[in-house]
């Protein structure tokens, strides 16, 4: 029994079941953002920042080669006495399918404490924590692998209005996100001026968001599609990321707008 599991494990790790083409992104890349938060008490405060980097290196998970995603989310100085977050993520993905193999996040926010480590069977459908065993869609995403997964879609037919959607999974549950497409925007941040595509991605509404899409996403329109803003309407105010710096990336920044 144990060496039909081995030889099946083996199967499995050598003959990926599908191929995602990536041309936006490689090992190396970071990014920065600074964080803002909006309200008519408060006005614009610096909030925090957050950053996303893939990791140099490769690891090996059940045989599959892997690029590690670190994301870092944390609220800054006098921010912290209202709401402190300390957001740490990890995302393992096969490089073949771009799917997470295995995902560790470690999150404060305020009071509330979580500590993630999941294992993912794609093989069979299933997700590992701690606490439970979950039933997943082929190839579901973690909340951070969604961004990079997205990334890799090919924008060049995408008509305004038209939508695609994203299975992921958090907290023993999955999750599935319908991103709306917008259409072309020119923005301007600290960094200059952009070309960019817009897009909504639908999420629950709850306790923090009152609306389906209370999120606008700006990604940059090059090859890279990284996001230039992130913003979203919370119930008390608005929060809105903007990326900072940026290094590592795979391909040139033509959606920059040089000054006249």
């Amino acid at each position: 029994m144990l060496v039909l599991a081995f030889m099946a494990m083996h199967v499995y790790a050598a003959e990926p079941v599908r191929h995602v083409e990536n041309n936006a992104f490689r090992r190396g890349e970071i990014l920065v953002f600074n964080a803002m938060y909006h309200s008519r008490m408060t006005g614009s405060v610096t909030a925090g920042d957050a950053r996303l980097e893939i990791l140099p290196g490769n690891k090996l998970i059940d045989g599959r080669t892997t690029m590690r995603i670190k994301g870092t989310a944390n609220t800054r100085g006098v921010f912290n006495l209202f709401f402190r977050v300390e957001n740490y993520y990890h995302s393992y993905v096969d490089e073949e399918t771009m799917a997470p193999l295995r995902f560790h996040r470690n999150i404060r926010e305020g009071r509330y404490r979580r500590e993630d480590n999941v294992r993912f069977d794609h093989h069979n459908n299933l997700a590992f924590s701690e606490r439970d065993t979950t039933t997943i869609p082929p190839f579901v995403q973690d909340i951070i692998s969604a961004l990079y997964y997205a990334r890799t879609f090919d924008m060049t037919d995408v008509q305004p209005g038209d939508s695609f959607e994203v299975n992921f999974y958090l907290s023993d549950s999955v999750y599935v996100s319908r991103i709306l497409y917008e259409g072309r925007e020119q923005i301007t941040t600290r960094l200059g001026t952009f070309n960019t595509l817009v897009f909504k991605p639908q999420v629950q509404e709850g306790t923090v968001f009152n609306q389906p899409y209370p999120m606008t996403l700006w990604i940059s329109d090059d090859k890279n599609k990284i996001p230039i803003r992130v913003e979203s309407g919370l119930i008390v105010g608005t929060a809105r990321l903007d990326l900072t710096q940026f290094g590592g990336l795979r391909n040139p920044v033509t959606s920059f707008v040089p000054r006249p």
